[in-house]
């Protein structure tokens, strides 16, 4: 198909894309609600401002923080200063907004006794609803479920700021997270829909706050998974889960996380041999290039030597925004068992997808 080819040869071209004209050098840790410094190189023959923006990405929201300059410039380098809003936290990256620059990995970390119990609670200022796993639509070329699409959110129970929140902050730990799975038949007559698993959880959600800990966070939880289909069509499992996370910064402003996903079934009546096909562990990697090039990795390996693997890859535009949401270009490749709970013990042809995503 045309538009693919030129879907994947525009994601090529975005590959050996130049250089950023801008450098900027940060801290790789800073404190919600403290000032922190950074210094800005521009290229030959470009002038320091005295204010610039800064560009820190949360997950998928984005905010922007005024910049002013602390002494005068020094060739072409220069020192600004800043305060991080205390809405933040957490894993993030900073750029510069109104420059082609690198974007820098950070920690951004809370100092009030939330943190010690729920690590990037992002407490009093993270929005009670928020991002979970990958959004997107996406479309291939192969013939059957060619199309593919996710929603996924977590919404906060309890609110840090008053109840029972304020009263005992673990309990700020604990989310009910939903995730909508999609397989389209676009190339059939009626262009109907295959499959869609739909996945709501309970769990409880924790990172560290100091660099002693061995690992980077966790979550704890139970999750449920069906199709919503009747009688010979209907698959359902239920499952216990721990995530542990562990992340490394790598690079140029890079990041490497390591998530994996163990659980344990407690009911498979619809689909007793599922850890033939699954296992009982989904081994996700997942690295950030600086911001721009964004890939994940998931893989699963059921314990009868059959198993799958399933590729993201996206790469940020400028030219495509929801909102105060940046856009990706979206690359997804799928190969083996069960990329429909309907089909979790069939293999059918390996499928390679290109569109777009709201969060990679």
């Amino acid at each position: 198909m045309r538009w693919l080819a030129a879907a994947l040869s525009l994601m090529a071209s975005a590959v050996l894309a130049q250089e950023p004209s801008w450098l900027l050098v940060a801290p790789q840790r800073v404190v919600a609600g403290q000032r922190f410094e950074v210094i800005v190189v521009a290229p030959p023959d470009e002038a320091l401002p005295d204010e610039l923006t800064l560009r820190v990405q949360v997950d998928s929201v984005e905010l922007s923080i005024p910049a002013r300059a602390q002494a005068v410039a020094h060739g072409s380098r220069r020192r600004y200063g800043a305060t991080m809003p205390l809405r933040a936290g957490g894993p993030a990256t900073l750029s510069l907004s109104e420059y082609d620059s690198n974007a820098i990995a950070l920690v951004i970390a809370r100092g009030d006794a939330m943190q010690r119990l729920t690590g990037r609670e992002q407490a009093a200022e993270e929005p009670p609803l928020s991002e979970q796993d990958p959004v997107y639509f996406v479309l291939g070329a192969h013939q059957g479920a060619n199309a593919r699409f996710q929603l996924s959110f977590k919404y906060r129970l309890f609110d840090p700021s008053t109840g029972f929140g304020a009263q005992r902050p673990w309990l700020v730990g604990f989310y009910f997270g939903y995730t909508q799975t999609s397989l389209w038949d676009l190339s059939a007559d009626s262009k109907p829909f295959h499959d869609t698993a739909y996945r709501p959880s309970f769990f409880w959600k924790w990172e560290r706050f100091d660099e002693q800990t061995w690992v980077d966070g966790a979550r704890l939880g139970f999750e449920h998974e069906s199709n919503g289909q009747a009688e010979d069509l209907s698959r359902s499992i239920n499952t216990l889960f721990v995530r542990p996370e562990w992340r490394w910064s790598v690079g140029r402003g890079g990041t490497l996380e390591f998530t994996p996903k163990i659980y344990a079934y407690l009911s498979t009546q619809e689909n007793p041999d599922i850890a033939s096909y699954r296992g009982y562990v989904d081994w996700r990697v997942r690295h950030d290039a600086g911001g721009q090039w964004i890939t994940t990795a998931v893989a699963r390996a059921g314990t009868a030597g059959k198993g799958s693997v399933l590729v993201d890859m996206s790469r940020r535009t400028r030219d495509v925004r929801v909102g105060p949401v940046g856009g990706y270009l979206h690359l997804q490749y799928f190969n083996g068992y069960g990329e429909s709970i309907l089909d979790y013990n069939v293999r059918r042809p390996w499928q390679l997808r290109v569109g777009l995503a709201i969060v990679p």
